[in-house]
């Protein structure tokens, strides 16, 4: 059965266009939505795996077209790499916008943002 912990760790290699930082460690995913696809072939038939249709919500961390296309492809690329995936689609959110505040720990650790103190502390 696909989760929503099988998503976000395929996630964990797509990266924000502008940040050095996987966009799960960015925080910009906002909501993941797994729904079985009834419509997948081979649906119905033993043995043959449930194939599902993958919804994610978005907040990117600017504004601007070609950076969010180039997020999108990524996404829908590597979803499309696991056998459980039948269709991804994306929503780019305008509210809420995109903080340095939904950062999590790991990813300021990856930004250098965490133990050096000529940087300010995100919190």
């Amino acid at each position: 059965m696909l989760t929503e912990s099988d998503i976000l760790a395929a996630l964990r290699d797509c990266y924000d266009p502008t940040l050095p930082c996987n966009i799960v460690d960015l925080g910009i995913i906002r909501s993941i939505t797994i729904t079985p696809d009834r419509e997948a072939p081979g649906t119905g038939i033993p043995g043959v795996p449930q194939k599902h249709v993958i919804q994610i919500s978005l907040a990117p961390t600017q504004d601007n077209e070609a950076a969010a296309a180039q997020l999108q492809a990524q996404i829908v690329n590597r979803l499309a790499g696991l056998e459980a995936v039948s269709n991804t689609t994306i929503i780019v959110l305008d509210q809420p916008v995109w903080s340095p505040l939904d950062i999590t720990p790991a990813g300021r650790r990856t930004l250098g943002l965490d133990g050096n103190p000529a940087l300010i502390q995100i919190r």
